[in-house]
Parts: C-alpha cells; sequence; structure tokens
C-alpha cells in the first residue's frame, strides 16, 4: 500500500505559479504510475497529468497545452506539479493519485487505487 499526502496549494492571481508536491509512503514507491487530477466545484473529477513508474513517460491533458510539468523522484519518494501561467479556470482541489505496476497512464479515475486528500488551489483574476 501507499499513503499520498498533497501541499503546495494557495491562492495566487492568474498568470502566476504554484508548485504542487505529493509525498507518498511505501517501500515500492518506484514501482506506481502516478497521477494528478483535479474537482472544481460541481464538477467531475479530471484527469491533469501522469508519469509512468520510470518517470520515462509523461501524459497530459489537452488543456494543460504546455502549461504544467509532472515529474518524480523515486529517491525521495515524492511527485511534483509545477503548474504555470495559471488561469481562474484551473481553480480546483489537486489530488495526487497513484496504481501499482500499469504499463500505461490512464486518464480514469477508477484506475487508480491510492488517493490522497488533495490540496486547494484558487487563481483569483
Amino acid at each position: 500500500q501507499v499513503q499520498l499526502v498533497e501541499s503546495g496549494g494557495g491562492l495566487v492571481q492568474a498568470g502566476g505559479s504554484l508548485r504542487l508536491s505529493c509525498a507518498a509512503s511505501g517501500r515500492t514507491f518506484s514501482t506506481y504510475t502516478l497521477a494528478w487530477f483535479r474537482q472544481a466545484p460541481g464538477k467531475e473529477r479530471e484527469f491533469v497529468a501522469g508519469i509512468s513508474w520510470s518517470g520515462g513517460k509523461t501524459y497530459y491533458a489537452d488543456f494543460m497545452k504546455g502549461r504544467f510539468t509532472i515529474s518524480r523522484d523515486n529517491a525521495r519518494n515524492t511527485v511534483n506539479l509545477q503548474t504555470n501561467s495559471l488561469k481562474p479556470e484551473d481553480t480546483a482541489v489537486y489530488y495526487c493519485a497513484a496504481e501499482r505496476l500499469t504499463r500505461t497512464i490512464s486518464i480514469l479515475t477508477s484506475q487508480y487505487t491510492y488517493w490522497g486528500s488533495g490540496t486547494q488551489v484558487t487563481v483569483s483574476s
């Protein structure tokens, strides 16, 4: 099993940046595919970005358009999401998710077993 704890959220003006981090427990962290999802009020949780267990593959939602970057540090059991050029529509709770030994990076919430409790990102206009 793995436990996930997100941090780094906050209030930022449009055009600003935040670096979200997710710290994971567990000795097999390097075998997990990791992803970031987000959920805005009244909307479904949606995929933001994912990274393979080795870190060699990444996948982003189309709406990212190069503004966000996902990375992982297996030695420190962390996965990060660098968010740049933030827009008010990026306001949401951002969640870290993990699934073990997957061959692909899924965009579906149902494909991830482990979830953090989320960190709030609020972008003001």
